[in-house]
């Protein structure tokens, strides 16, 4: 399995800091999901006008980019122009930097009855898919916000075609949010799940916030489990951190939370 990090956890690095980082710190790719202040990256000058740069960085540092992590949400109340645009955008990078993953949100029901809101999401799904089979990506939805349930998430997945679009496990949310097992987890989706991102947490019962973000093996969530589950499952894509430091000001910083990944993951990942 290969290790990257998102970009979400190091909102004030620009782009070769990041990549300087990622070489210094014994990654394998990098899961751009903004830089500094733009959440488009495609509208960031390393991805617009400096492109040819930014690739030669990379492939000095011996580094892939994982994946586009777009803020497309597929049930979202908003013009299919805009999300096509988007995802249009990031398809064109990926062939660029032979990126083979774009993420997408299934997004929120806000008051809608679940069968009205999967029935938008799955029409788009059928409209994007040719977009992303042309471009050799896979759309990778992630198990996130009212699509943290493996059967929600599969009604959603279902009956689109699996080179095309995939399932993006969050190994934190489906487990802190709903106390669902991994094994549950994998058995439901494993045929889907193309990509992984990894975070630790603890319950905190306070107010709205029902937990706080700890570096990796301080929390409690079965982390050793889902390695297991993963390596059991023959999964060997990317484990990435997805370390919310841009809407988490507080937690530690990047310089703490990347390498300590690195650390701790390797000994998981090689443990039988």
């Amino acid at each position: 399995m290969k290790l990257a990090f998102t970009t979400l956890g190091c909102p004030q690095w620009d782009m070769e800091t990041i990549v300087a980082k990622a070489a210094e710190y014994g990654y394998d790719g990098i899961d751009m999901r903004g830089l500094q202040e733009q959440m488009n990256v495609y509208e960031a000058h390393p991805f617009a006008a400096g492109l040819k740069e930014t690739r030669d960085r990379l492939q000095a540092g011996g580094l892939a980019l994982s994946c586009f992590s777009s803020s497309i949400k597929l049930a979202a109340q908003v013009k299919d122009e805009d999300l096509r645009e988007e995802l249009e955008r990031y398809a064109e990078l990926c062939g660029t930097f032979d990126t083979r993953y774009i993420r997408v949100f299934g997004g929120g029901l806000f008051g809608r009855e679940r069968a009205e809101a999967l029935a938008v999401a799955r029409e788009r799904l059928a409209w994007m898919e040719p977009i992303a089979r042309q471009a050799n990506v896979r759309l990778m939805v992630e198990t996130h916000d009212d699509w943290i349930r493996c059967e929600d998430m599969l009604a959603l997945v279902d009956g689109t075609s699996p080179d095309a679009v995939g399932v993006l496990w969050d190994v934190h949310h489906p487990n802190r949010m709903l106390g669902e097992l991994p094994e549950h987890t994998w058995a439901t989706l494993g045929d889907r799940i193309g990509y992984t991102h990894w975070k630790d947490s603890l319950p905190t019962g306070e107010g709205k916030e029902t937990h706080r973000y700890t570096l990796m093996g301080e929390g409690d969530i079965p982390l050793a489990q889902i390695a297991a589950v993963l390596r059991q499952g023959g999964y060997d894509g990317w484990c990435t951190l997805e370390w919310e430091k841009r809407w988490f000001p507080d937690i530690a910083e990047p310089e703490v939370a990347f390498p300590q990944y690195v650390q701790y993951m390797r000994q998981l990942l090689a443990e039988r």
